[in-house]
C-alpha cells in the first residue's frame, strides 16, 4: 500500500533528508588514497548520532554498519572494513540513511578517490545525470514506468546497461516502502504519482551487463563481469508543483 504523507510529515522528511545528506557530504570529502572504508562508515554514524538522529541502516535486516560503501565493481550493499583501503583511482559509492522524529532521509552518491579515469568519469557522470533526469519524470500525474524509462533512456543510449535487480523505492516512517521504483520501464506504467508521495529514486547503472551477483556475505553485490558500478539516488516528495528532492542540505 502507498502511503501519503501530510505536510508536516514531509517536514520531518526533510529534516531527515538533511541530516542524511551532510552526513554522506563528509564523508565523501574524506574519500581520499589511503582512507578505509570502516573510517568512512565512522564519519556517517558520528555525524547523525551527533544530529540526534539514528543511521537507518545499522542494524536493518542484520546490516552490520551505518552506511553502504560500495567500491568499484560493488554495485550496492558493500559493508565498511578497516581491511578495504581505498586507492588512487578508484571510485566509491556511498549509501546513507537517516531517521530523525520517526521518518527516513536516503540518498548516496559516488565520489572519484584521487584522479580517476575517464571511462570511470564518465560513468559517474551518466548516473548523476540519468538520476536527475528520473526526477524530471517524477511529477504527480506521470507514472512510476515514466521515471524508469527517463533512466534507461539516458543511460542505455550512451551504452550503460541499467540493473534490474535492485530498484529505488517509496520511503517515509520505514526505510522501504511501497512503491517499487525500477531504472527501467514503459512510460504510462505502473502506479500514478500522487502529491503525498515520497520516493528514492536510485539509478544503479553498469558499464558492462545489467547482471549483478551476490556475495557469500548475502550482502556485498557486484557486476556478474567485474566491470565499473555508479549509484546515485535521492529522496524526493511528489508534489502539485512537481518533485521536490528531500534530501538536498542546502
Amino acid at each position: 500500500m502507498i502511503v501519503l504523507k501530510t505536510v508536516e510529515e514531509l517536514k520531518k522528511m526533510r529534516a531527515a533528508g538533511r541530516i542524511s545528506q551532510r552526513a554522506l557530504r563528509l564523508a565523501g570529502a574524506a574519500v581520499e588514497p589511503g582512507v578505509t572504508t570502516l573510517e568512512l562508515d565512522s564519519i556517517v554514524r558520528r555525524y547523525i548520532e551527533e544530529q540526534g538522529a539514528t543511521p537507518s541502516f545499522l542494524g536493518y535486516g542484520g546490516f552490520p554498519a551505518s552506511a553502504c560503501i560500495s567500491v568499484n565493481e560493488v554495485v550496492v550493499h558493500g559493508i565498511p572494513s578497516e581491511n578495504c583501503v581505498l586507492k588512487q583511482g578508484d571510485i566509491v559509492s556511498i549509501d546513507v540513511g537517516a531517521i530523525f522524529e520517526g521518518f527516513h532521509g536516503d540518498n548516496a552518491w559516488t565520489f572519484p578517490c584521487g584522479d580517476i579515469s575517464q571511462e570511470a568519469q564518465r560513468l559517474l557522470d551518466t548516473t548523476r545525470e540519468s538520476l536527475f533526469e528520473g526526477i524530471k519524470a517524477a511529477k504527480a500525474g506521470n507514472h512510476i514506468g515514466d521515471i524508469g524509462h527517463a533512466v534507461q533512456q539516458y543511460a542505455e543510449l550512451r551504452s550503460y546497461s541499467v540493473v534490474r535487480d535492485f530498484t529505488g523505492h517509496g520511503v517515509g516512517a520505514k526505510l522501504h516502502e511501497a512503491p517499487n521504483v525500477p531504472n527501467y520501464g514503459t512510460p504510462g506504467r505502473g502506479p500514478r504519482l500522487m502529491p503525498g508521495m515520497a520516493i528514492a529514486i536510485e539509478p544503479m547503472i553498469n558499464i558492462g551487463t545489467h547482471k549483478v551477483r551476490v556475495l557469500r556475505d548475502k550482502w556485498t553485490t557486484v557486476t556478474a563481469d567485474g566491470k565499473l558500478s555508479a549509484h546515485f539516488e535521492h529522496t524526493l516528495a511528489i508534489t502539485p508543483d512537481g518533485p521536490v528532492i528531500l534530501t538536498d542540505a542546502d
